[in-house]
């Protein structure tokens, strides 16, 4: 192996050597392929299920992170460049880094000609989703487009790697988690989606308790499908019913079944099963992506929230009766033309019910101002998910009586 590798040598090397590697060999082959290209102490974080700390994957242990750190995201440099998706330069030696002045950040996008020690936080995506972050310390001028691609490549064998590794699920779980929030997560798609047309973006909590909340959303040709779900109870129950729910639509829908019809083929499985002892209400939603048409079906859940601008409404369309009552009511299917830019919220009546001390709920106006102002703050949308589901919790005295979910999406036309 040459003594340096070019940025391209460096991700084929990581490439191929993680081919046929477990999730726990991925920091030991990070670090040598790393070191080759003169990346010294190169290591990754990734975050818990809350996005409340990041977690330093050693690849030791049954969680994969025995002898690391652990890293606040609200209370540190790597968190920084967690929460922005920008990365962040320190300086210093041995345990002493200070975060560059702002005053000398110009300089750093072309370099350090003065040969300063530098240990760089990079946000590690797949896509738009948050993984965590990659570390790495240089000394001189470092290639900052090879330290992004590095961290690109590294998330892309996080990906391919968690989903058959306990060690992640262990990693990225600072508790014990309950049966049903087991089975949601596994069934949830990723939490953030985004291409040229559309972000799609979610959050939920309880995370380590989540009984019978649930979301889903995928794309096809010029179609983005979402649906939100909320089950009843807050028990196993729920979460299978949630689970089931969640199966039987996506397997209508890959039928192709037009919209209005899909609730009855949920609802005669939700019955098959539990015979009219339990339901869930359900938005489900289409999106042409190229006209901004939104078209959906509201089962007894609360209406969709249209934010254009600084205008908020609520999108009313005559209900039908919760998936699984049987109650013989007809599905309306009800239309709205959005525009570029418009912002659309599906979500549970968790966040708005959560209450204070005084037993003051936190409300739809509460709700809705928040995400209006973080956008406003040009906020990454997870990371303004992410802040209001801890608002919620820090106002709900830090439990929730209720599971709490919000699905955001925003059109651009």
């Amino acid at each position: 192996m040459p003594a340096k590798h070019t940025a391209n040598e460096l991700m084929i090397a990581l490439l191929r050597a993680a081919h046929l590697a477990t999730f726990e060999e991925l920091p030991g082959l990070l670090a040598r392929t790393a070191d080759a290209a003169g990346f010294s102490q190169a290591r990754f974080y990734l975050a818990d299920r809350q996005e409340r700390v990041l977690r330093e994957v050693t690849g030791k242990g049954i969680d994969a992170r025995k002898g690391g750190e652990d890293l606040s995201v609200d209370a540190s440099p790597a968190g920084r460049a967690y929460s922005t998706g920008i990365t962040v330069r320190l300086e210093g030696r041995g345990e002493h880094w200070e975060p560059v002045p702002y005053a000398h950040r110009r300089r750093i996008g072309v370099g350090d000609p003065d040969g300063a020690p530098g240990r760089y936080w990079v946000p590690i995506k797949d896509s738009v989703e948050r993984l965590g972050v990659l570390r790495v310390d240089y000394v001189g001028d470092p290639d900052r487009s090879a330290m992004g691609d590095l961290a690109s490549v590294v998330g892309l064998l996080i990906v391919a790697k968690r989903s058959n590794s306990d060690a992640y699920a262990r990693l990225i779980r600072t508790r014990a988690m309950s049966v049903s929030a087991e089975m949601q997560w596994t069934l949830m798609p990723p939490t953030t989606f985004a291409d040229a047309r559309v972000t799609i973006s979610a959050v939920t909590e309880p995370a380590y308790a989540n009984a019978g909340d649930s979301f889903d959303y995928a794309l096809a040709g010029d179609t983005a499908h979402l649906a939100m779900f909320d089950a009843m109870g807050h028990d196993n129950a729920a979460g299978l019913i949630a689970n089931l729910a969640v199966g039987a639509l996506r397997n209508e829908r890959r039928k192709g079944t037009p919209l209005p019809d899909i609730p009855r083929g949920v609802e005669g499985i939700l019955i098959e099963e539990f015979v009219r002892t339990r339901f869930v209400t359900a938005i489900l939603a289409e999106l042409d992506l190229s006209t901004g048409v939104l078209t959906w079906v509201n089962c007894g859940h609360l209406p969709p929230i249209l934010i254009r601008g600084d205008q908020v409404r609520e999108l009313e369309c005559e209900p039908t009766h919760p998936l699984g009552m049987d109650l013989g009511l007809s599905v309306t299917v009800c239309r709205e033309r959005l525009r570029p830019g418009d912002r659309l919220l599906l979500y549970t009546d968790g966040i708005i019910e959560a209450r204070d001390p005084f037993g003051n709920e936190f409300g739809v106006e509460r709700f809705v101002d928040f995400i209006i102002r973080r956008q406003a703050d040009s906020m990454p949308v997870p990371e303004t998910l992410r802040r209001l589901m801890h608002e919620v919790l820090e106002y709900h005295h830090e439990s929730l009586n209720d599971d709490a979910t919000v699905l955001f999406c925003e059109w651009y036309g």
